[in-house]
């Protein structure tokens, strides 16, 4: 599954015009870039009033999803779904995924966005800052300035994609959470479930599977 990686700064630091440089890096590179950005806002609006997505969504439906020929966009409650849980549900087949935000996302590495000309101050209370963007000296920490788009790309390419390229992998998610598991667990189920879809027709060139497991119905007073 993908690892990811989220910038975080104060609003008008520069994360935005940053990330889209090193997408564009990255997709010259050949990788698979999936980005997702938060917001604190409630209650935008993604569709128009009255139209169709919107009455489905107001008569309470779970999921609305609009579907052209060009795009596929996907309405959702948020039930505080953790950033690395979203990334396996619903990029299974990225390189990397690149967040815009969740500086408080728990188990994900993060690069501070400095504003120009102001010293960068949440890798000191944000867990899991690896690395700054700065034109400030920050001792101990990974300092990258704002005309290496290039230099920051390759940093994650060479710590988030290609040393688990090569690796297989599971993951497993009980009604939606993720369960950890062991490296040789991982491994014994990738090959376990991979030498059995391989016998199956028309599974040549297989980059992921994915396999859905509904149990039984049984309410909660175990009738």
């Amino acid at each position: 599954m993908p690892d990811c990686i989220t910038f975080i700064g104060w609003h008008n630091s520069g994360k935005t015009t940053l990330l889209v440089e090193i997408v564009g890096i990255l997709k010259e590179r050949g990788w698979n870039v999936c980005v997702v950005k938060s917001s604190s806002h409630s209650e935008v609006s993604f569709d128009t009033p009255k139209k169709d997505s919107s009455r489905f969504k107001a008569a309470g439906a779970d999921e609305v999803a609009f579907i052209a020929p060009d795009q596929v966009v996907v309405m959702k409650r948020n039930d505080n779904m953790p950033l690395r849980v979203l990334t396996q549900r619903f990029f299974p087949d990225a390189d990397i995924v690149l967040g815009e935000g969740f500086k408080n996302a728990n188990g994900v590495d993060k690069i501070e966005v400095a504003r120009q000309g102001e010293e960068p101050t949440l890798y000191r209370e944000v867990s899991g800052v690896m690395a700054v963007v700065t034109d400030a000296d920050v001792p101990g920490t990974r300092v990258f300035r704002r005309n290496e788009a290039r230099e920051i790309a390759e940093f994650i390419e060479k710590r988030h994609i290609l040393q688990d390229l090569d690796r297989p992998s599971a993951h497993l998610l009980v009604n939606g959470r993720p369960i950890p598991l062991k490296f040789f667990v991982q491994q014994a189920i990738a090959g376990a479930v991979s030498g059995l879809v391989e016998a199956l027709k028309g599974t040549q060139g297989a980059k992921t599977i994915e396999i859905l497991v509904k149990t039984p119905y049984c309410r909660e007073d175990g009738k």
